[in-house]
């Protein structure tokens, strides 16, 4: 059994507290891809066209011996000409050649098994120094895993986050969250994700008492309850080792449950 100090908000040692066995766990770079990957791949809207769109019309080719291209044309007059082509890909509100498809299959799928081996090995990787420091985070402990004080939960502030977090020396990877945001290229400057923002500590706590919102502000930083851990929230971008500051009671919960025996 591991021992592990917890500390004060003031970042001094107020006691120790025993690692659960799933912090044990092997890691597994390959199964944590693929529960991130299914996970992300949950929130995918399908999108698609109409599967009548640009068909909706009598054109009808005029054949051979006409002089004229064997492109379906409409019939009758009207605002258009009656030779104007129709329903092919390349006329004038014509279909689309290869037009997405909602019935595309994009969910990714992971036993359960798999996905609860994934959130433990990812459990586990937080506690790990090189792949924490691997990932870019930048902290002064010296211990890894951060096990802090119930108090913190009950913060009602962002100021008081922030000292809170300079008592323990991992303010300044707040600073590299909100400095290193970058703009994307292409349309994706259109489409609701300008800017690229780098991740920063992930909090995990039992009870909600103001945190939340306390630290709901900082750049790179998420408030997550230990029942609702996931693989995502622990390895964005399929990369293990967030930097994770632990409630202590956090850490007892992880002690029963699904994470009690660390298989």
């Amino acid at each position: 059994m591991v021992s592990i100090k917890v500390l004060t908000l003031d970042g001094k040692k107020k006691g120790t507290a025993t690692l659960p066995p799933v912090f044990n766990t092997p890691l597994r770079k390959d199964i944590i891809k693929r529960a991130v990957l299914a996970q992300q791949s949950a929130r995918y809207q399908p999108h698609g066209v109409d599967p009548l769109a640009g068909k909706r019309t009598t054109a009808e080719s005029w054949g051979v011996g006409h002089g004229r291209a064997r492109v379906p044309r409409r019939k009758g007059g009207g605002y258009r000409s009656a030779s104007a082509g129709a329903f092919a890909p390349f006329t004038v509100g014509g279909r689309r050649t290869h037009p997405p498809e909602a019935a595309k299959n994009a969910l990714e799928l992971i036993n359960k098994k798999e996905r609860r081996l994934a959130i433990r090995s990812a459990i586990a990787a937080t506690a790990q120094n090189d792949i924490v420091k691997a990932r870019g985070h930048i902290f002064e402990a010296d211990e890894l895993p951060l096990i802090i004080e119930d108090k913190i939960q009950d913060l009602q502030s962002t100021e008081e986050v922030k000292e809170v977090f300079e008592n323990l020396g991992i303010w300044s990877d707040v600073v590299r969250a909100k400095n290193g945001r970058k703009v994307r290229g292409g349309n994706a400057r259109r489409r609701g994700r300008k800017y690229r923002k780098p991740v920063g500590p992930l909090i995990v706590i039992t009870e909600d008492k103001g945190i939340r919102q306390a630290a709901r502000n900082l750049p790179g930083v998420k408030v997550l309850y230990v029942s609702k851990l996931n693989a995502e929230a622990l390895a964005p971008g399929t990369q293990p080792g967030r930097l994770t500051l632990w409630a202590k009671s956090a850490i007892e919960a992880l002690a029963t449950g699904l994470y009690g025996s660390g298989q």
